[in-house]
């Protein structure tokens, strides 16, 4: 994957793969008035323009023409990006003063990062009040063939991990997945690591996390929770409707991905899968004691 060179040492593009939202426009303002230091916004805009473009030498938007999927949105987007560092952000977000900063500051080059998530009032554009506390942990859940129409692993909120690890000396925290709709990593990682990111298995939009997650994890790097800065997404239920669709084969590609994965059939990986689960999570909610045997019993490992 090619990219253009990069700009200071910690310059920062915005990457939004944005789909028919009535929010990006306003995710766009609000990154650009929280953010700090050297920034650049590059929005690939997948079907209907925006209402209005934001008037800054710093944002770029993208137009392909025709809908090209999320995956391909982010690649084109890093593509053309010029900072050190990539922040992928969903077009209905808003972020705390400073994020950039704090998130640059605490960083390796092989780690993925997440700030803390709220839920977002979108129409008022303030923090959410719900029952809900911040969002810090998520654990990938046990690819059960039996739950019925989808057995993939998925990022789940790990509310006790939370409440085990409030301490500051946890503000940057080990964390097995997340929920996909904001991340940050250096530039080189996703490019020279990653290899941006696969339509092969996955489709054009399943197991966004899962990808970067399990090759950085699995490959010998770190995901991180960085609980110093947060965002706050909107969830957008039946009120707003999906902005980037579940496309066709979306489940087939999620039970794709969960076996690839647990057989161990990512190539250039460090550790096994087991290792994930077994050594550096072994408390992780919904495996069993016994996960391995189950999966080969039901079919979903080789043996």
């Amino acid at each position: 994957m090619k990219s253009e060179p990069t700009r200071s040492s910690n310059s920062l593009s915005v990457i939004i793969p944005s789909r028919n939202s009535p929010f990006l426009t306003k995710t766009i303002e609000d990154v650009l008035a929280k953010s700090v230091g050297e920034i650049e916004v590059i929005v690939n805009v997948d079907e209907n323009p925006p209402e209005r473009e934001v008037a800054d030498p710093r944002v770029t938007y993208l137009y392909p023409g025709s809908p090209i999927g999320l995956r391909q949105a982010i690649n084109v987007c890093v593509a053309r990006s010029k900072g050190r560092y990539i922040m992928k952000t969903d077009d209905h977000c808003m972020f705390a003063p400073g994020f950039d900063k704090a998130l640059v500051e605490n960083m390796q080059n092989n780690w993925i990062v997440v700030p803390s998530r709220y839920s977002l009032d979108a129409e008022n554009w303030v923090i959410e009040t719900n029952r809900k506390p911040r969002r810090d942990y998520h654990y990938l859940c046990y690819p059960d063939p039996h739950k019925g129409h989808d057995g993939g692993m998925h990022g789940v909120e790990w509310w006790d991990r939370g409440k085990e690890r409030s301490d500051p000396k946890y503000d940057i925290d080990d964390n097995p997945s997340f929920q996909g709709s904001c991340w940050f990593m250096s530039k080189d990682h996703f490019v020279n690591f990653l290899h941006g990111m696969q339509e092969e298995g996955y489709g054009q939009f399943a197991q966004e996390t899962q990808e970067i997650t399990l090759k950085t994890w699995l490959g010998g790097g770190a995901v991180k929770v960085n609980k110093k800065t947060w965002y706050a997404h909107l969830r957008k239920g039946r009120r707003y409707g999906r902005m980037y669709a579940m496309p066709p084969g979306n489940v087939e590609a999620c039970n794709w991905s969960a076996r690839h994965w647990v057989n161990n059939e990512e190539p250039n990986m460090i550790h096994k899968f087991e290792w994930l689960v077994d050594e550096k999570f072994p408390n992780m909610p919904t495996w069993p004691p016994n996960w391995k045997q189950k999966l080969i019993d039901e079919g979903v490992i080789k043996k």
